[in-house]
């Protein structure tokens, strides 16, 4: 099979999962997450560029009402499986995380975000930032894990480099940021390289 280097084709990350070079899957849910999830009042969540979904697993079983989304089709049928064993109700979409709206517009109280936004063609980084706005309802946050940190976007991806004042400046306005840390739950080759930030749409 002809190798597809488009990030921007659901082909390139099917690839990508049946080579298994998915470095960014921890196998496990997100430790970070898994506290945070902790304090949070159950309610909508949608996470994009789900992968194998353990976090979807992990707020599900905590009872939060879970959308998963990714383009890439074995991650998804893996997330169904696990689900389905689990007698968990979570909605799973293949679909490109900017094909959500109209149809999702203002449906959820939580965004996870956690190596998407480092995956996406970084042009587009402006329309990630109107969708998640989009997505959630007034009062919704987006409980982003941004990495990484270390890394410089002139220098390529998946994952394409990201910078903390990028990410502020992106989120300026409609937003107001509700938590802003370099978590202790990261696992230890993240430490430092990812930041918490948290905010929350106006």
């Amino acid at each position: 099979m002809e190798k597809n280097n488009d990030i921007n084709k659901s082909s390139f990350w099917e690839q990508r999962y049946e080579k298994g070079e998915i470095g960014w899957d921890l196998g496990a849910e997100t430790p970070v997450f898994t506290a945070i999830s902790e304090k949070l009042k159950p309610g909508k969540v949608c996470i994009l560029g789900c992968g194998n979904g353990y976090d979807a697993i992990s707020f599900s079983k905590k009872g939060f009402s879970v959308t998963a989304v990714d383009f890439a089709r074995t991650p998804i049928n893996n997330l169904q499986i696990a689900a389905r064993s689990l007698s968990l109700s979570i909605e799973t979409i293949k679909k490109d995380i900017f094909d959500l709206i109209p149809d999702y517009s203002s449906q959820f109280d939580y965004i996870i975000e956690q190596t998407c936004f480092c995956a996406i063609d970084p042009r587009k980084r402006q329309q990630y930032s109107n969708l998640v706005h989009d997505l959630l309802k007034v009062g919704g946050k987006l409980i982003g894990l941004w990495m990484p940190l270390d890394k410089d976007i002139i220098d390529g991806g998946p994952p394409f480099g990201v910078k903390e004042n990028e990410i502020k400046k992106l989120f300026s306005t409609k937003w107001k940021i509700i938590e802003d840390c370099f978590p202790t739950q990261s696992i230890e080759a993240r430490k430092g390289r990812e930041k918490l930030i948290v905010f929350e749409k106006l």
